[in-house]
């Protein structure tokens, strides 16, 4: 039975087990807002879910729960950074926040990162620079999982996109997607609820399409299953624009800085040995004072999105959403009701609790 725990409760939970781990308490605290963001928004696919997951790469000992970072260069609005395969989340936030300071003083600021870890949900990164009053945007490659267009290899990985950017409504303008159909996290939350894949979302060696959650995770790994790219199977549906901004993402995510690309980030070693992920990301901050006046700006943008918002309407639809809107909404409504746990979610975090002795603090299951 899926259980609704109070927000401050999963955040505790998290926190403290990033700290008994190893990881600092300020460092902890960053990863646990990343991921709190990420239920907040209605995304559960990364977040409280991926806990065990980081839990069990820091004690296999291919992720560190001390961040040192290395920089290698920095050059006024640029920056190059080794992560050292710490914490992807304490990395990722320290590297928009140069990128942002950059930016203040030059008009653009970029960081480029190797040798990090997963980071948690990308437009977290792109959202710290709109609350700047700046676009942001970020970028990270991951475990190989896209096919080129009419291939069936899982080479690219889902590498997601993230734009923000302040606006004079409510919320700020906040995109944020994988650049597959799914991404492996979405089909770890299918095979946790039992539930089947959509058609045409995965498809196997053969070209056809797979369906079974739990069979498509353990064939990614196998290279005998391939996430789709936005658009689909064929150039006739767009899959070669999903596959081509892929590759964009992949390109900004390791050549820039030496880093790793494609069957570089399985984390696998040459004899089946679990090893760092060397992902890889890239950050930029836009400062809007240096082309325009920042209230103009965002009353421009809240122009378009309104635009967009009062166009004609599908008969039966009621409502046009705008990218980042309806993840605003979610937040208002977990921060009240809790964040849902489903059975399988909640034995992973007994397991990690117990595994850590972690007994004084009641999650209601």
């Amino acid at each position: 039975m899926e259980k609704l725990v109070p927000v401050e409760k999963i955040y505790k939970l998290m926190t403290t087990v990033f700290e008994k781990v190893g990881v600092p308490k300020d460092e902890a605290k960053i990863v646990a807002d990343v991921l709190i963001a990420s239920d907040l928004r209605g995304i559960r696919s990364h977040g409280v879910g991926r806990l065990k997951m980081y839990y069990d790469r820091i004690k296999d000992g291919v992720q560190k729960p001390i961040t040192k970072i290395d920089v290698i260069k920095d050059f006024a609005a640029t920056a190059v950074w080794d992560g050292n395969h710490g914490m992807g989340h304490v990395i990722a936030h320290k590297a928009m926040e140069t990128a942002i300071e950059k930016a203040k003083k030059y008009g653009m600021g970029s960081v480029a990162v190797r040798n990090s870890t997963h980071f948690g949900i990308d437009g977290y990164y792109a959202r710290m620079a709109a609350k700047e009053n700046m676009i942001g945007m970020s970028f990270t490659n991951a475990r190989p999982s896209i096919p080129p267009t009419y291939g069936v290899t899982p080479m690219l990985g889902t590498n997601p996109i993230a734009f923000a950017a302040p606006t004079d409504m409510e919320s700020c303008f906040l995109f944020d997607a994988a650049t597959s159909i799914i991404q492996r996290g979405k089909v770890e939350v299918y095979n946790r609820m039992g539930k089947e894949l959509p058609e045409g979302w995965v498809i196997g060696n053969d070209g056809k399409p797979l369906t079974d959650a739990g069979y498509v995770l353990d064939a990614l790994v196998q290279k005998k299953a391939a996430l789709l790219p936005l658009g689909g199977f064929s150039e006739q549906t767009g899959g070669h624009k999903g596959y081509g901004l892929a590759t964009i993402v992949e390109i900004l995510s390791a050549s820039l800085q030496t880093g790793a690309y494609m069957y570089g980030l399985t984390g696998i070693g040459e004899h089946g040995e679990k090893v760092p992920y060397r992902v890889g990301h890239f950050f930029m901050a836009i400062n809007i004072e240096a082309f325009v006046d920042v209230e103009q700006f965002k009353k421009t943008t809240g122009n378009i999105l309104r635009d967009l918002k009062n166009s004609q309407k599908v008969p039966g639809q009621d409502k046009i959403y705008v990218a980042g809107e309806k993840e605003f909404e979610n937040e208002k409504k977990i921060k009240e009701t809790g964040v849902p746990i489903n059975d399988a979610l909640q034995k992973n975090i007994k397991f990690v609790m117990q595994d850590l002795g972690i007994n004084d603090l009641d999650l209601g299951f």
